[in-house]
């Protein structure tokens, strides 16, 4: 008996991965990239979505009944129309309904973070230190910050798309101007060269995350960076576990691999949260660059 396979895409914006998996162990059947080439337009990029799947049923003798796609931003509710994505050149774009046309199947879509949250509760860190877990809040802290939810396996969009969107919570006032209009988000805090930015303003010099990590047994600027980090984190993850209740938070993304942030995160959290003690876990991913991929390839397991 030939087993089912789940098909996955993870549009970025600067390539694009097809996984196909087997829908009972999630084990890698067969995986490609190519370059998404974004500057080339809409048209282009629907097309290279085309050719990675005709590929892909190339070498694997089979075809999709049903293709889960991870994108950069969200679908309207109301509208079918893609927003807040990175790839700019795709907003107010009908994608889903388009890929649909194209494809000539079905497509389930969620935002890269919902795709990352549902992988590494399904296939990666939940399974392996939270096995009990039936709410999970997954973190994506890298260039902007992002968030997905995950309720007894499945994906928590929302009415309009945007569940999980911790990063647009205001934490400053009035904080540095987002690209979302208003001001002192989350993004504007937490994320990687938001982190860069604080430490020039300190410091006078130029620095990566990593880097400043690394020195903040011997910078007063470094350590007080990293402190920054803990304590804003604090404050803003306190806001979705007052609301959620998670069995566990997973940390993806460039500012997750910092280890400072959990040891002090903590002790942060719980000056915040109405428990006063946070007993589920913060857990690092461990699948690494494919959750995205194969997160879109659970979407459709169902």
């Amino acid at each position: 008996m030939t087993q089912e396979l789940l098909w996955g895409i993870d549009l970025g914006g600067t390539k694009i991965e097809c996984a196909v998996l087997t829908k009972d162990t999630f084990e890698v059947q067969f995986r490609e990239r190519t370059n998404t080439e974004s500057d080339k337009g809409v048209a282009h990029i629907l097309s290279r979505i085309q050719s990675l799947v005709d590929d892909t049923k190339v070498a694997t003798g089979a075809a999709p009944s049903v293709l889960g796609i991870g994108t950069p931003g969200s679908l309207d509710s109301e509208t079918g129309l893609l927003k807040n994505s990175n790839t700019t050149c795709l907003n107010g774009v009908p994608l889903k309904k388009d890929l649909e046309a194209l494809l000539g199947i079905p497509v389930v879509m969620a935002n890269d973070a919902n795709c990352f949250a549902l992988a590494e509760t399904l296939h990666g860190a939940i399974p392996e230190e939270c096995p009990q877990a039936k709410v999970v809040f997954g973190v994506i802290m890298g260039t902007g910050v992002g968030g997905g939810i995950v309720v007894n396996g499945k994906v928590l969009n929302g009415l309009h798309g945007i569940g999980g969107e911790w990063g647009h919570i205001r934490l400053e006032t009035p904080g540095e101007p987002c690209y979302c209009d208003s001001s002192g988000c989350v993004e504007t805090v937490l994320s990687g060269p938001a982190l860069e930015r604080y430490y020039t303003k300190l410091s006078g010099n130029s620095l990566t995350l990593k880097e400043i990590a690394s020195l903040s047994d011997s910078d007063e600027h470094a350590a007080a960076t990293i402190q920054r980090l803990a304590e804003m984190f604090g404050r803003g993850i306190c806001q979705v576990i007052n609301v959620l209740d998670p069995d566990a938070i997973v940390i993806g993304g460039g500012v997750g691999n910092i280890e400072q942030l959990y040891e002090l995160a903590p002790a942060e959290i719980n000056k915040h949260i109405f428990n006063h003690h946070f007993h589920g876990k913060l857990l690092k991913p461990k699948l690494g660059d494919s959750a995205g991929v194969f997160g879109a390839a659970m979407l459709t397991r169902n």
